[in-house]
């Protein structure tokens, strides 16, 4: 007896010839596979191996390709004609040269995790802009420097501020004007915009 001649022997009871395809139903099917997959994925998973350098995940997914398009195709299969064995490497090879050529036309992956580390456009956005605003509050006067973190930054009133830095509350309005001012220079010199 052949090598592949279970596979054979069970083609030829389910009758292939009245059903043009692969048999329906839960046993046949489950037989035809399971011998396909007995007499052949062994020898067949060697000869891939070698073919994918190795690689044994790729090798297992060619040979699990391979043995469903033989059971796909089992009815265009001559029984006659002897071993389905070379049908199958060349099927295999085929796989295999085709997933060669697609991974070659498609650019190369990378890993996508570094960006994973950048902060988004606009936490990005938000760091530079608070930088320029640090380095144009260090431009200004000690004094006008001193009303705006006291209103803008600790969210004083101006009579909070003029008790706190010990000046009448006009002058806190005065110099938050004139800070203000001097700080929408400093800003746009720095290219940033409200």
């Amino acid at each position: 007896m052949r090598e592949d001649s279970a596979v054979t022997e069970q083609y030829s009871r389910q009758g292939a010839d009245a059903g043009g395809g692969p048999p329906h139903g839960p046993g046949p099917d489950e037989e035809l596979m399971r011998a396909l997959y007995q007499e052949h994925a062994g020898p067949l998973f060697g000869f891939v191996l070698h073919l994918v350098a190795g690689d044994r995940q790729r090798a297992e997914d060619v040979v699990q390709e391979t043995l469903v398009r033989a059971w796909r195709n089992i009815h265009r299969l001559d029984a006659s004609a002897g071993s389905l064995r070379p049908w199958l490497v060349t099927v295999a090879r085929r796989i295999v040269i085709d997933n060669h050529r697609s991974s070659r036309s498609r650019p190369h992956e990378v890993d996508a995790s570094p960006l994973e580390l950048l902060p988004a456009e606009d936490e990005l956005d938000k760091a530079l802009r608070l930088m320029a605003i640090s380095d144009a509050l260090g431009d200004l006067t000690e004094a006008h420097r001193a009303v705006i973190v006291e209103t803008y930054l600790k969210g004083r009133t101006a009579g909070e501020a003029a008790a706190e830095l010990g000046i009448p509350a006009g002058t806190v309005r005065s110099r938050i004007f004139y800070a203000l001012r001097s700080l929408k220079l400093a800003l746009e010199e720095r290219g940033v915009t409200s």
